[in-house]
């Protein structure tokens, strides 16, 4: 789809430009890291095991490392290298943290990370549509994303998704790494975090989420180890953990003192900023009453960071 520049009642088409050298392109992601993907830079062509992985970040919400790597070339197979970067991740896992120290003057440790939220994203102009394709499993730990130039100094990064998910790979592969991998590393679901019996928190998060959908249609329900995020655009908004009979609501990026809370409910995660590298504030939800507060929470953030 051309993108368009509007000029009184006429639109003219932006012409899209090459992306040019991969190492350009990889200097420019890097420079954008935590604009585009909320992610943080760890480190570049970090050589282990004669792999050398482009980018190296860090998801600083799921305590997570992902891996990014930069194709010209459109004959590469997406889930053989994808899961040959992971499988050299789980296999060293010393590196990895001993890098993320290194760039951040942290100490944390190998049980400090969620190895099972890792990922692998591929970037590039665009992708076969073999390529495509072949990301259409439930559990696939790989993502796709294509980044378009135009006049103007215009960029745009979209993730392309396969046309429909189909069976787990695990249940169709013998591949020793996507074997390996697959152990470790899990996708979640809405439903791990509601046991059958939560019934109160089921209705409660029900009408919750439909309510955040309702507000801007680019949100998505966006499940990992701890939380449900809610995200738009790779960002994730404000996060919710499901209790036997309640749901806390997590807003992200803000402190108590930036929201308007006539009644003083919203209180501060301690230490958020510094096991997150952001500040959290934090909200029950016991009942009905309480999603139309929490929601007028949910509004301001999203028209600070989102709208």
């Amino acid at each position: 789809m051309p993108i368009y520049k509007q000029t009184d009642s006429k639109l003219i088409a932006i012409k899209e430009k090459k992306v040019g050298l991969e190492k350009t392109l990889q200097t420019l992601v890097e420079a954008n890291l935590n604009d585009v993907f909320s992610l943080s830079f760890i480190a570049t062509e970090f050589p282990l095991n004669n792999l050398r992985i482009d980018t190296l970040a860090f998801d600083e919400e799921a305590k997570a490392f992902v891996v990014i790597e930069y194709k010209r070339d459109k004959n590469f197979t997406v889930i053989d290298q994808g899961y040959a970067y992971l499988a050299l991740m789980l296999n060293n896992k010393a590196d990895f943290v001993l890098k993320y120290n290194e760039k951040t003057k942290k100490n944390l440790r190998k049980d400090d990370i969620d190895w099972s939220q890792s990922k692998v994203m591929f970037v590039a102009q665009s992708f076969t549509k073999y390529q495509q394709e072949a990301i259409g499993f439930q559990d696939l730990p790989i993502e796709l994303w294509e980044v378009k130039k135009y006049d103007e100094d215009l960029v745009s990064f979209n993730q392309v998704r396969a046309s429909e998910k189909s069976e787990s790979i695990k249940t169709i592969t013998k591949n020793k790494d996507i074997e390996r991998v697959s152990r470790e590393i899990k996708q979640y679901f809405v439903e791990d975090h509601i046991k059958p019996t939560w019934s109160k928190a089921k209705e409660l998060f029900d009408e919750f989420s439909q309510r955040v959908l309702e507000l801007d249609p680019r949100f998505e329900i966006h499940p990992v180890k701890y939380y449900i995020g809610f995200n738009i655009e790779n960002k994730n908004v404000v996060a919710v953990k499901v209790r036997t009979t309640k749901l806390l609501l997590e807003l992200l990026r803000v402190q108590p003192k930036d929201l308007k809370d006539p009644e003083k409910r919203a209180r501060y995660r301690k230490n958020s900023f510094e096991y997150y590298n952001k500040h959290i504030t934090q909200f029950d939800i016991n009942n009905e009453e309480d999603i139309d507060y929490a929601m007028s929470l949910v509004k301001q953030i999203y028209k600070i960071f989102a709208e």
